[in-house]
C-alpha cells in the first residue's frame, strides 16, 4: 500500500497552528480542550471519520504516554472518534505502518489526530503541544518512521539528547500518568464542545465507514 501523504499547512492556516500548555498549569484540561475544539472548527470536516492514533509502547515508562491515553479514551466510550493504540494493543515502530494502512482501508478519508511522547529540553518537561500537521514519530530515539496525522499532540516526558532508550525507561510514571489524564480529558472535552447536541454515528458504506451526524 502506498503511504498516504499529509498536506502541508497553508499560509492562511498559520495564524495559530500550535498551542502549548504545562501539565501542572491551572485548568490545563479545559485550555487544551478549548484549543482542540477551535482547531477542529477550522480544520476538521465533520463528514470525515475522526481517528485518534496513540503511538507508543507499554514496555517503556516514558513511551507509554500514547497507550495510556488511548486506553483512557477507549474506556470513555466516546461516539465522536475511533481509537487506535492502547495498553492492550499498542501501536509502535514495528506496527505503525501496518496500523495506518488498516485505518485507511477501514475508513474513507479519515482525519487522524496522532498522539505521542517525546523528549526535549529540561525546561520543557511536562509541556503538552497540540499542533496542525503530521507527527514525525521516532525522532526522539533516532528512528525514521513515516509521518502520520492531520493534527498531532505530543507530551515532553523527559530530557533528550543522550541514551534516549534509557531515558525513556527511567521516566517517572507519575508525570506520564498526569500527562495522560490531561491530554485524554482535553481531547474528550474538545470533542464535546465541537459536537454539542450531535451524535456522530459510524455508518458503513461502499467507500468505508463514514460519520453521519444525527440530532
Amino acid at each position: 500500500m502506498k503511504w498516504p501523504s499529509f498536506p502541508k499547512i497553508s499560509a492562511e492556516k498559520k495564524i495559530s497552528p500550535s498551542y502549548r500548555v504545562h501539565v501542572h498549569q491551572p485548568e490545563a484540561r479545559e485550555l487544551l480542550g478549548s484549543h482542540f475544539k477551535e482547531l477542529l472548527k477550522r480544520e476538521y470536516p465533520p463528514e470525515r471519520p475522526l481517528v485518534i492514533l496513540c503511538i507508543g509502547t507499554d514496555r517503556s515508562t516514558g513511551d507509554s504516554l500514547g497507550p495510556l491515553i488511548g486506553t483512557r479514551l477507549q474506556a470513555a466510550g466516546s461516539p465522536f472518534f475511533q481509537v487506535y493504540g492502547t495498553l492492550e494493543k499498542p501501536v509502535h515502530a514495528v506496527n505503525l505502518e501496518e496500523t495506518t494502512g488498516e485505518i485507511y482501508r477501514r475508513f474513507h478519508r479519515p482525519y487522524i489526530v496522532a498522539v505521542d511522547a517525546c523528549l526535549g529540553k529540561a525546561e520543557s518537561i511536562g509541556y503538552i503541544t497540540m499542533k496542525l500537521g503530521p507527527l514525525q514519530p521516532g525522532t526522539g530515539v533516532n528512528k525514521t518512521l513515516p509521518a502520520v496525522g492531520n493534527l498531532h499532540v505530543v507530551g515532553v516526558v523527559n530530557v533528550g539528547g543522550f541514551m534516549e532508550y534509557l531515558v525513556l525507561q527511567n521516566t517517572r510514571l507519575s508525570l506520564v500518568m498526569q500527562m495522560a489524564e490531561v491530554i485524554s480529558d482535553g481531547l474528550l472535552q474538545g470533542c464535546r464542545l465541537f459536537f454539542p447536541g450531535q451524535r456522530p454515528a459510524m455508518v458503513e458504506n461502499k467507500a468505508g465507514l463514514t460519520p453521519v451526524l444525527s440530532e
